[in-house]
């Protein structure tokens, strides 16, 4: 009897096994290589050094606002208002990337993909234009990837790097106001080429949030951007925003993207370790010494941006560089960012067995947007 209870179970297993690895490859990823330095910089007391307190509590208190929002389906709410008034395919697709690529700048790239990929898939399918799925969810990634380049707290890795180099406000939307721009400019021209069919929405309506709640989560997030510009230590904000949201949305912890934040801790001490390390602190340090705009491009590629910030942030002070390098570096292969995988994987759930098509046109979109923003990198340098 039991040995056919585990038959019976093995491949319910097998499947969450498989599903918890597949949504979290980055941290596995993390985790792994913080334990391969391990053998060669044995835990310590300088290990306690290696964590930025102040970057990890402001990322949790952005998660867990943001999360009490999504619990409400404010931004749902928000996008549908949004995406309802426009009457053709092109407008509706400009609405769909654009509401993704300003709130990306509030809700970090990932969290805006997890809360308008649904709702692109949702807008598409009513009105009948699934052909566009691909366009569209390539499109909405770009967007996340590069509309959170602004803020600090619109990514990650803005996060920790303006933390770490204790980056002026001013300085920061400076050295990012032209990649911006460019992007921009990009996204816009891009979504022109869709033809301007007209279209019906059918959608249903979406009740508004409570209003009050709606004030209360605002002025936490305010709070939370505060914490970030470093207008009272960050502790202050931990406790305030943790205290309010557990009276008034407990459930919004279970939201919270724990997984991102453990992945910092494990590249915390990925990093710091290697740093510890003479001979690949004496190579990395004089490889990104040739180029901090390419190497982090290129390192983006492979190891992912955030995870980029927080290994080459050792070993360089050219943070201006840096900085864009691992946002504009989040383009590329799907690898090169979270927000990539995770549209990745909702394609390949709403459109089974096109995974090619999509991945020619992701490839398509992101080489040809990070080649002309590495130019106008390069170009602002000579001209300013």
């Amino acid at each position: 009897m039991e040995e056919r209870e585990k038959k019976r179970l093995a491949p319910h297993v097998k499947y969450i096994v498989k599903n918890a690895i597949k949504g979290h490859v980055v941290l596995i990823v993390a985790i792994v290589a913080a334990a391969v330095t391990c053998f060669f910089v044995p835990p310590d007391g300088e290990y306690a050094d290696y964590f930025d307190l102040q970057t990890l509590s402001c990322l949790f208190c952005t998660l867990a606002v943001v999360s009490a929002l999504k619990r409400r389906r404010f931004f749902e709410w928000l996008a549908v208002k949004i995406v309802t008034a426009f009457k053709n395919m092109r407008r509706v697709t400009f609405a769909l990337v654009f509401v993704t690529y300003f709130g990306s700048m509030v809700m970090a790239n990932d969290m805006a993909l997890v809360t308008f990929l649904p709702l692109g898939w949702f807008v598409l399918s009513s009105c009948g234009k699934t052909k566009y799925t691909a366009f569209v969810f390539v499109m909405q990634n770009v967007a996340a990837n590069l509309g959170g380049m602004l803020t600090p707290f619109g990514n990650p890795q803005n996060l920790y790097l303006y933390s770490y180099y204790s980056i002026n406000a001013g300085e920061f939307f400076k050295i990012m106001a032209i990649p911006f721009a460019v992007a921009f400019v990009l996204i816009a021209v891009t979504c022109l080429f869709v033809k301007p069919e007209p279209i019906e929405l059918q959608t249903t309506p979406q009740p508004a949030p409570p209003l009050w709640r709606m004030i209360l989560y605002f002025a936490l997030f305010i709070l939370s951007v505060m914490i970030v510009f470093r207008v009272f230590p960050y502790w202050i904000g931990l406790i305030v925003v943790t205290a309010a949201l557990l009276i008034t949305e407990p459930k919004s912890f279970l939201l919270v993207d724990y997984g991102l934040l453990l992945t910092f801790c494990a590249f915390f001490v990925f990093s710091g370790n290697l740093s510890r390390i003479p001979a690949v602190r004496d190579a990395l340090g004089s490889l990104i010494a040739l180029s901090p705009l390419l190497v982090g491009t290129a390192t983006c590629q492979v190891i992912s941006n955030v995870p980029s910030a927080v290994l080459l942030s050792r070993f360089t002070t050219d943070y201006r560089h840096l900085l864009i390098a691992v946002n504009i570096g989040g383009l590329g292969t799907p690898v090169s960012s979270l927000a990539s995988l995770i549209t990745l994987g909702e394609y390949r759930k709403r459109e089974y067995g096109k995974t090619l098509r999509y991945l020619g046109l992701f490839s398509l979109i992101n080489f040809s947007y990070l080649g002309i923003l590495i130019g106008s990198s390069y170009l602002t340098d000579l001209l300013f």
